[in-house]
């Protein structure tokens, strides 16, 4: 049994940057970072999570690696940056290893290209494919903090950057490094919302999670990375699952059977009960069939016990391959010091929950109980699954 600490956390959400800005703004279920944008979806105003604060220039001798995608992962980089120095200088760079999930990488700059192309019939000089390759975000921070170990990406939908926890603990248990950067970054893009429209699966307001009147999600950006080591932290990476169903492209098995073996997985790496958990980062989209998806899943694992739920997708869109890593984020920013009066994030929306599913205990604006065991679900197109258990270490005073 090898113990996972988590020793650093940079933020970049539309929620804030800091994490006693994104706490709470978390806490106190504020929506404001759901804005109206014209220019994504043809002829339609469509709502979505941004990011609208500064984010820093790529410098100029990483030019090639220049999308928005990377300046949101850049964001957070700096603010782990000791902590990455510190371990190059005790492990050497060839023992820090970085995963990273995604879905978007740069593909806004191909959009951009595109457009560049109808308009002046080239492409624009600067313009580099590379950008919006998958693997672009994890060379990126290799190259920016100058590292030479494992580097890799994950891609697997809306589980990508959840999943990206199950290889670095993998990695640190066979001892390929001593420090792993992990995390993920997406980007707004005209790609994923035409996508989501085809599909009709946009809402036309804010989404609504588990109501009977939802109608589709919102789609997000942001980025989350977080550093980790074999040891002990105050808050702890204690269980990991995964699983994969393949029931269907892009329908969730209607049983849940992928998202009950992924939390089940969870709660036996963490070597503890269901009803230890004290709150659920719900998935929670707000698409009918993930929402009724998920809701018998809990009822089944959960019966006996049913934990506080929510999802924070209303406050900050979906952020398909970073939405793990975020939403991760929010559940070690739970287990914090900061959340003293251990609050949780309330379930925004009409409160009018869909009667055809399992009845979920949701959280409400005033809810408060003792936290030791939070979890954070993330599934995925094509039946890729993943549940992450974060648990508060106890210490003698």
């Amino acid at each position: 049994m090898t113990d996972i600490a988590i020793t650093d956390l940079g933020l970049c959400t539309p929620l804030g940057q800091t994490p006693k800005e994104v706490l709470t703004r978390l806490l106190a279920g504020d929506t404001s970072a759901m804005q109206w944008r014209n220019d994504l979806i043809p002829n339609e105003e469509v709502l979505v999570g941004m990011v609208d604060y500064a984010l820093p220039e790529i410098p100029a001798s990483l030019h090639c690696f220049s999308s928005r995608n990377n300046q949101l992962l850049l964001k957070a980089a700096k603010q782990i940056e000791a902590s990455v120095s510190a371990a190059k200088a005790r492990y050497g760079v060839d023992r820090v290893a970085i995963i990273l999930g995604t879905s978007t990488s740069g593909i806004a700059k191909g959009e951009e290209a595109l457009a560049y192309r109808n308009t002046h019939g080239t492409l624009p000089e600067d313009y580099l494919y590379s950008k919006q390759e998958l693997g672009n975000s994890a060379e990126f921070l290799k190259a920016y903090f100058e590292l030479t170990g494992p580097c890799y990406t994950v891609s697997t939908a809306c589980s990508s950057s959840a999943k990206v926890f199950a290889s670095a603990k993998r990695m640190l248990k066979a001892n390929l490094c001593d420090m792993v950067i992990l995390g993920g970054a997406d980007s707004l893009c005209k790609l994923t919302l035409n996508g989501f429209h085809s599909l009709e699966s946009v809402s036309k307001a804010h989404c609504q999670p588990f109501s009977r009147n939802r109608d589709g999600i919102n789609i997000g950006e942001g980025a989350a990375l977080f550093t980790l080591t074999s040891g002990q932290s105050a808050v702890m990476l204690a269980g990991v699952g995964e699983s994969s169903d393949a029931h269907h492209i892009s329908a969730p098995h209607p049983e849940g059977r992928g998202a009950i073996a992924a939390i089940k997985m969870a709660l036996d790496d963490a070597s503890i009960r269901a009803e230890q958990i004290d709150y659920i980062n719900l998935h929670g989209t707000a698409t009918m069939k993930n929402d009724a998806m998920e809701s018998h899943a809990l009822s089944e694992i959960f019966h006996h016990h049913q934990p506080w739920v929510s999802s924070t997708k209303p406050l900050t869109g979906h952020a398909l391959g970073a939405a793990g890593a975020i939403e991760a984020a929010f559940c070690y920013l739970l287990l914090s010091s900061l959340n003293t009066l251990q609050r949780l994030p309330p379930q925004v929306g009409d409160q009018q929950w869909d009667s055809h599913n399992p009845a979920l205990n949701f959280v409400d604006a005033n809810t408060q109980t003792p936290l030791h065991y939070v979890m954070s679900n993330s599934f995925a197109f094509g039946g890729s699954n993943a549940s992450i258990i974060f648990s508060k270490r106890e210490t003698n005073t």
